[in-house]
């Protein structure tokens, strides 16, 4: 008898221990939109504030994400492509008549990013919102130079390729709204919408005419 009430004991807690992981929701195909607002502290316009208002969007399919910001200048998508063993990464700006087309590699895209290279979290367990439906627990992420910043992340949905957010890729689950520091200004992303619908594989299919190509060095303004 007590060797079938310490089993019994034994199963119960293995069950208990395994429903974090079987509550785990992985968006492996799927679509994110991220409103976008400004927070300077302030009640005088700054220039980065045409981003006020703004939307990304992100797109995820088998190995491949592109994002999508549309501002009031323009729109700009980074198509980030990681089937078949490779990494590339393709960036296309639009702003009115003005249309380029920059080729990255897997270190330029690591280049690019580098400041978000070594951030290190640290969490709030009694910190809790809810977004979007979506319980989140808060994170407080450093930057190598100081810099800090907030995010509110759910453990309940994780994704593969987390690069879209480079700044946030180590972080234990799906980053519902989060900060970027633009001098003296916070730039705050908050999901508005989470879909597992299919997404069209025509989405991450990179224009073949219309747009002046550049590799990443050329975009930097070097030869």
């Amino acid at each position: 008898m007590y060797q079938t009430l310490t089993l019994k004991l034994v199963f119960s807690f293995l069950l208990l221990a395994s429903l974090p992981s079987l509550a785990q929701k992985k968006l492996a195909e799927g679509s994110i939109l991220y409103d976008i607002t400004i927070n300077n502290g302030s009640d005088k316009p700054q220039n980065a504030e045409f981003l006020d208002g703004a939307t990304n969007a992100v797109y995820i399919k088998a190995g491949k994400v592109r994002t999508e910001m549309v501002s009031s200048l323009g729109t700009q998508s980074t198509i980030i492509d990681q089937t078949g063993g490779k990494k590339e990464v393709t960036i296309l700006k639009e702003y009115g008549a003005q249309k380029f087309m920059i080729n990255l590699a897997a270190a330029d895209w690591a280049d690019l990013n580098k400041k978000y290279e070594n951030v290190t979290f640290t969490y709030d367990p009694s910190a809790t919102k809810v977004i979007q439906g979506l319980s989140a627990k808060k994170a407080i992420g450093k930057l190598g130079d100081g810099t800090t910043f907030t995010v509110w992340y759910t453990p309940d949905i994780t994704v593969d390729n987390k690069d879209f957010q480079y700044a946030n890729r180590n972080l234990p689950g799906l980053a519902l709204e989060y900060e970027t520091v633009l001098g003296n200004l916070r730039v705050v992303y908050t999901v508005s919408k989470l879909s597992f619908a299919p997404v069209p594989q025509a989405k991450f299919d990179l224009p073949k005419t219309g747009f002046r190509v550049m590799t990443y060095q050329e975009s930097k303004g070097g030869k």
